[in-house]
């Protein structure tokens, strides 16, 4: 792999022209795909095999035409003062907005709230509910517009008016301005490392044509493959973030090389053969374990995790590629100014730079250190006993959106549990007597504990399926719901039993929120084996050593159950949650714990090997243990914190975004790269390999000859590519910090 690697850096860096201009071209190409596309669907939610997904199919077949596709606005009135809906004046505005809602062109229906009895008990409080023909993104400006007039003019004559549902919710930011902040963090952070604009610049130019390119890609292919611009944020993340890092790794292995008194070309070739084949096996680990998202069963999930994998493919080919092309442009302007004024010399001792400083004080006292770490994760890992799965909704939404208002405003008029109805479909087409069947069940469920109320039935057009809801006494993300849906379904059999053939299944958002946390739930462990057991088989090609890969593997458990520990202190637990804009706390989002997984497997494993790997190099040259880990910081640890620090920055840009679940998902990498770069990586590591001693490299020698090499180091270049007799002249050198 090295020498292939080697002669691609080299062929890139000569036909620098073409190989720019050909990522120009194909950028432009997906990019003129992309504004021709059809729009991407909206964000359907599947999950094949629960039960609440069963009910929901047999819906669509037994009431064709009538699945919930269109768009919808849940208007909710709130009388002023103290005063009653059901007054005069207050009545004839609520009812002259549903009058003008029903006449908008795009409308369906627009139901009034004091025929259809949708008034709180008190009469504070009624709703009424506009469904639309199309769906929330096919609507026009001007059916918007119609609705909002109606609904100003209803807040003209005094009512509170709050609409809730998906016809005219905002729209949240992915990041905005905060994801900028983290760009630009990142930047800085380049600038300080390298000491040069272009090489601070290269990182970053590469990375954003990597992200454009494949944001492009989704939005061209989103149509067929059922893509959304949601789908993209994950792909959007790992893509800026790894093709930051993988330039990195590339630039500074570059800057080293010519250090060395290599010339521009020969010194991008060795860049691309060295840190470049760490740059392939680490970014293969990420795609790996996001395509593993797929053995979960959720198709969103599958989408997300694949598209996120090919921008983490598409980073490691601008890597390898692009980045020595633009090297070749700029061979000396990514050096620092001091070399390349020639008054800062590339011989310069390092032994004693704040990497090698740092790993003799763990060398010295790895017990203390170990026991620090440990400790301390595990501490921060203690909340995710606590652990509640669900998926946010308006609840959490911020109390200056419409959205969360009105949904508040419903809860008090109406009671906790009326935002959260659980649907009952019947199916009675087996049943004598349908209508007294369907009737049986419902009586029963309405005799239910924690059931306050239930609808009456409404059958389909055949008359052998009906469906009706039933309303429970505490809120969608209560336990007591969860212990609630677990209940009807438990006494299925008996209420079945006398209901003469007929048969009934519980759906509806609530009871699909509680069936995806379950599954969810169900998958964890499988995966985390899955992944786990990966890391350890990768990382024993790598580094060749049988405790090496274990310890990787028990740190990065570490890190994960630490960080999800931490996003359910701040989530769910609600501690620093005003700090970080978090309006409502509730149960954390049923797949962040396979996001975490999935995705913090592949920077553990880049961190590991660009670390790990310099440490190898150093014990197999005749350094004892204790030296080898110095040797190994001395040379990595500046770039491997830089890396980490752009990670965090980048990830903590998606923490100001509008949404829940995109802001829990940017905390919960930043936290995460944390944890797992400075506490595990940075100091359990090298405390346990000081304590390993020569063990830490130990491998059988029957497993050592069927094993395949994997020349993550680059050995094959040093014995090809012979070191320059002298340091040319006009190349002044220079000692960076060097990768694997």
């Amino acid at each position: 792999m090295a020498t292939l690697l080697y002669h691609l850096g080299r062929t890139a860096f000569r036909w620098r022209w073409f190989v720019t201009l050909l990522w120009v071209a194909v950028l432009g190409a997906v990019g003129f795909a992309a504004t021709k596309a059809p729009t991407a669907p909206d964000d359907g939610f599947t999950m094949p095999g629960i039960e609440s997904q069963k009910a929901f199919d047999l819906l669509e077949q037994r009431f064709p035409g009538t699945a919930a596709d269109g768009a919808s606005a849940r208007i909710v009135f709130v009388a002023p003062n103290g005063e009653k809906v059901t007054a005069t004046d207050n009545k004839a505005a609520i009812e002259k907005l549903v009058t003008e809602a029903a006449d908008g062109s795009q409308v369906a229906s627009a139901v009034d709230p004091f025929a259809a009895k949708a008034v709180s008990k008190d009469a504070s409080t009624a709703y009424s509910t506009v469904t639309f023909k199309v769906k929330a993104d096919d609507l026009t400006g001007a059916a918007k517009t119609h609705l909002e007039r109606a609904i100003d003019t209803a807040r003209d004559a005094g009512l509170t008016v709050e609409v809730g549902g998906d016809a005219l919710a905002t729209q949240p930011a992915a990041g905005g301005s905060a994801e900028a902040i983290g760009i630009a963090i990142a930047a800085i952070v380049l600038l300080i490392t390298f000491g040069s604009l272009a090489a601070a610049g290269l990182p970053l130019l590469t990375a954003i044509l990597g992200v454009g390119i494949s944001m492009s890609a989704i939005l061209a292919l989103g149509s067929a493959f059922g893509l959304s611009e949601t789908t993209g944020t994950l792909a959007t993340m790992l893509g800026l973030a790894c093709g930051i890092d993988y330039a990195l790794f590339v630039v500074s292995r570059y800057r080293e090389e010519r250090a060395k008194g290599h010339a521009p070309r020969e010194a991008a070739g060795l860049a691309a053969g060295t840190a470049g084949s760490a740059v392939v096996f680490a970014g293969l680990t990420v795609v790996i374990a996001l395509a593993g998202l797929s053995v979960v069963g959720i198709p969103m999930l599958t989408k997300m995790g694949l598209a996120a994998a090919g921008a983490v493919l598409l980073s490691v080919l601008i890597s390898l590629t692009l980045v020595p092309a633009l090297l070749g442009f700029w061979p000396k302007k990514v050096l620092s100014r001091g070399v390349r004024k020639g008054t800062r010399r590339g011989k310069r001792s390092t032994a004693n730079n704040g990497g090698s400083r740092w790993a003799r004080i763990v060398v010295r006292r790895p017990i203390p250190v170990l026991l620090l770490g440990v400790v301390g994760l595990g501490a921060m890992a203690l909340p995710a006993l606590n652990l509640q799965l669900g998926m946010p909704g308006d609840e959490a939404k911020s109390t200056s959106t419409t959205e969360r208002r009105a949904y508040d405003d419903l809860a008090e008029g109406f009671g906790p549990g009326f935002n959260g109805p659980l649907t009952i479909v019947v199916d009675a087409k087996k049943a004598g007597d349908a209508k007294t069947a369907v009737a049986t069940i419902s009586k029963d469920i309405a005799a239910t504990d924690g059931v306050v109320s239930v609808s009456p039935a409404r059958f389909n057009t055949a008359g052998d399926t009906a469906v009706f809801s039933a309303t429970p006494a505490t809120s969608p993300t209560d336990e007591k719901t969860k212990q609630l849906v677990q209940t009807i379904r438990d006494e299925r059999s008996g209420i079945e039993s006398q209901a003469s053939g007929a048969s009934f299944e519980v759906t509806g958002t609530t009871a699909l929120n509680i069936d995806v946390a379950q599954k969810v739930q169900d998958a964890l462990i499988p995966y985390l084996a899955l992944v786990v057991g990966l890391a350890i088989v990768l990382l024993l090609l790598v580094f060749r050593s049988l405790l090496v890969p274990l310890k990787a593997a028990l740190g990065f458990l570490l890190s994960v159950l630490a960080a999800l520990g931490a996003v359910v202190a701040v989530f769910q637990e609600g501690h620093l949650a005003s700090w970080l804009g978090v309006d409502q706390t509730g149960p954390i989002m049923s797949l962040m714990p396979i996001f975490l997984v999935g995705i913090v497997f592949g920077l553990a494993m880049d961190y590991e090997v660009f670390l790990v790997s310099r440490m190898r190099e150093a014990y197999v040259h005749g350094d004892g243990p204790g030296q080898a880990i110095v040797s190994g910081f001395r040379h990595s640890a500046r770039v491997v914190v830089a890396a980490a620090l752009i990670m965090m920055a980048v990830f903590s840009g998606f923490i100001g975004a509008g949404a829940s679940m995109i802001k829990m998902i940017g905390f919960g990498l930043a936290i995460a790269v944390l944890f797992d770069a400075f506490v595990v990586r940075m100091a359990i590591v090298p405390a346990v390999l000081s304590l390993l001693g020569n063990k830490a490299w130990y491998l059988p020698s029957w497993l050592d000859r069927i094993l395949p090499r994997m020349d993550v180091e680059g050995e094959a270049l040093s014995r090809k590519v012979p070191a320059p007799a002298a340091e040319p002249a006009d190349t002044p050198a220079v000692h960076l910090t060097a990768v694997p």
